[in-house]
């Protein structure tokens, strides 16, 4: 589990297809030393495990699911910048929220409004997955935990404050950009259950 709290961000130094896996190499410049084999870690909010590291660098392997639901197949590659997290601790302080690092879909952002040193974005999420998002609910955009603010002509809209602009990529972000999207669990919950009961 995550918080959506980023950690920093990582540059993609090699993505390549092997029969039906895409193999990513990902430089982090020292930032997960020690980064165990095997281990998880949230690349853009998508919780990925790490097939080879070292203390600049690991590899992940991404297989059809995942390239679906992520489009990683166009957006991991050389130069890209990704936003990272490893797994919270459970004796760890909880801030965020609630990210599994299971994306559920890409939403395209339609603009990002500078505001001085800070930015507000609007984002265009697939069809269904609005009905997940609330104002003040919490949603994971590229991994990074975020308030809703606004909800209005298919697109809700995030704050950022300047410590997100600096240490996540979302300050990249342009018109038509793509960014992973993860909806609260809870609400995926409520929903099944009341579904279940037949309202």
């Amino acid at each position: 589990m995550f918080t959506g709290i980023v950690e920093g961000t990582g540059t993609v130094v090699a993505a390549a297809r092997r029969a039906y896996v895409l193999a990513v190499r990902i430089d982090v410049g020292g930032l997960f030393a020690g980064l165990p084999l095997g281990g998880s870690v949230a690349v853009n909010g998508c919780c990925l495990t790490a097939v080879r590291s070292d203390a600049q660098s690991f590899d992940v392997d991404l297989t059809g699911e995942t390239l679906e639901r992520t489009r990683f197949d166009e957006r991991l590659v050389p130069a890209a910048r990704v936003n990272l997290e490893r797994p919270m601790k459970a004796d760890g302080r909880f801030d965020g929220h609630i990210v599994q690092g299971h994306v559920d879909a890409v939403g395209r952002v339609r603009e990002l409004h500078w505001l001085g040193e800070s930015a507000e974005i609007r984002i265009e999420p697939p069809p269904g997955l609005e009905r997940y998002l609330v104002e003040k609910g919490s949603v994971a955009v590229d991994g990074v935990s975020l308030t809703v603010f606004g909800i209005a002509d298919g697109a809700f809209s995030v704050a950022l404050i300047p410590y997100t602009l600096e240490l996540t990529n979302l300050r990249d972000a342009r018109a038509g950009s793509l960014v992973s999207l993860e909806a609260d669990v809870v609400a995926k919950y409520v929903e099944r259950m009341l579904a279940a009961r037949g309202v």
